[in-house]
């Protein structure tokens, strides 16, 4: 019975000893986890956007005058060459004697230099032609070896400074003949003015410029106008492009020609697009926290049928998802695993049910997946958004990431 008694306490000591370890040992740490992965990898930025039609016209007022009512309203079709709206021009106020030798004066001046600028670009003209000449002959001359590559070298130069002083009194004739022509327009509204006394004119009809609709009307109703006013806005709502404003450090890594989709525009499925262009200048615009950022306009252009996005017109919200990187056979894992372990990038991977730091070296980092250059293997279970409890050595237990 002595015998029986210790074996007894022996068995009780040993199962308190088991319970008083497995209250006192660590238990597991539940880990979400996902599998590195080969895969394509597309590095993409997304931002909210609007759309916009590509060229849209803004009717104004080309006198003072009192505006008819406008008949016109947004939606409607218009032709080119449709009347648009009507304006009866303000009384003119009769000029003197000497603002009329004053036009006429500058109509003379703008005839001479008009006449100017021809003879100047047909000066430029004729000595292009000859720099193109001795380009020639140099060229020959240096494929004999008789004239050295730097006199080859400068008479290339010459026909390209030429060329472009060419390009500039282009500019200049096409300048001095809008001058000359807007200097006649005034002789002649003066004459015009002369003739009546200063009686209203007859209405001034107004017709479209474009083919299009009309998109909007700032002024409906009856009223006094002034020069410049804006009437009405047409465009072409089939010509539709995407405006979306990135911030400078994601700009600089798209290019024209990029793929975009447009999503959560209202309809159904995504529709595809292609990057036009990357505006050159940037501007300043205010974060919904108040922080000044540095943003620059991307364009769009949509490229699925029609038909697909009937629905869409100017000024609607889309957002949109620019790639910037793609890769065939990349080594794939969720961006959530990622985290920083000094200068370096690390994740946690799960071996014998342990979490294991591992630093890896990161090749493209998105919003969603990442990719990985080295320190990691394929089929590797990393923790995904691993917590404060999970550290080098700590049991886990894995549950898939969802």
């Amino acid at each position: 019975m002595r015998h029986v008694g210790r074996a007894l306490l022996v068995v009780l000591g040993l199962i308190g000893a088991a319970i008083a370890a497995a209250l006192l040992w660590p238990g597991s740490v539940p880990a979400d986890v996902a599998s590195a992965r080969r895969s394509r990898f597309t590095l993409t930025v997304e931002e909210d956007g609007m759309t916009r039609v590509r060229e849209r016209y803004v009717v104004s007022a080309p006198v003072t005058g009192t505006l008819l009512r406008v008949d016109r309203h947004a939606g409607e079709e218009m032709s080119r060459g449709e009347l648009l709206l009507a304006i009866v021009p303000t009384a003119p106020t009769l000029l003197d004697a000497r603002a009329r030798q004053e036009l006429g004066e500058r109509v003379g001046a703008t005839e001479a230099a008009a006449r100017r600028a021809g003879a100047a670009l047909e000066r430029t003209r004729i000595a292009l032609a000859q720099e193109q000449i001795d380009l020639e002959r140099a060229r020959r001359l240096a494929a004999e070896g008789i004239l050295a590559r730097s006199d080859l070298e400068r008479a290339q130069l010459a026909v390209d400074m030429r060329a472009k002083e060419l390009t500039a009194a282009d500019f200049e004739h096409h300048v001095a003949e809008h001058e000359l022509e807007m200097a006649r327009a005034s002789l002649m509204r003066l004459r015009d003015a002369t003739r009546e006394s200063g009686a209203a004119g007859e209405p001034w009809e107004i017709r479209s410029p474009v083919r299009g609709r009309v998109l909007r009307v700032f002024q409906e109703s009856e009223g006094v106008v002034q020069a410049g006013a804006p009437i009405l806005e047409l465009g072409d709502p089939d010509d539709i492009e995407v405006v979306v404003d990135l911030l400078t450090a994601d700009a600089v890594r798209v290019r024209p020609g990029a793929h975009a989709s447009i999503e959560r525009w209202g309809g159904g499925a995504p529709l595809e697009g292609r990057v036009r262009l990357v505006e050159p200048s940037g501007f300043t615009k205010l974060s919904a926290l108040g922080v000044e950022e540095q943003r620059v306009n991307v364009l769009i252009d949509i490229v699925s049928p029609r038909a697909h996005w009937q629905s869409l017109a100017d000024g609607f919200r889309v957002d949109a998802r620019i790639t910037v990187e793609e890769r065939d056979d990349a080594l794939v894992v969720p961006s959530g695993a990622l985290f920083r372990s000094g200068d370096d990038w690390a994740v946690y991977v799960v071996e014998h049910g342990r979490a294991r730091r591992r630093t890896v070296q990161v090749g493209a980092r998105g919003e969603r997946e990442s990719a990985i250059e080295s320190g990691l293997e394929e089929d590797a279970l990393v923790v995904v958004y691993p917590s404060d409890e999970i550290a080098d050595a700590v049991r886990v237990q894995p549950r898939p990431a969802t």
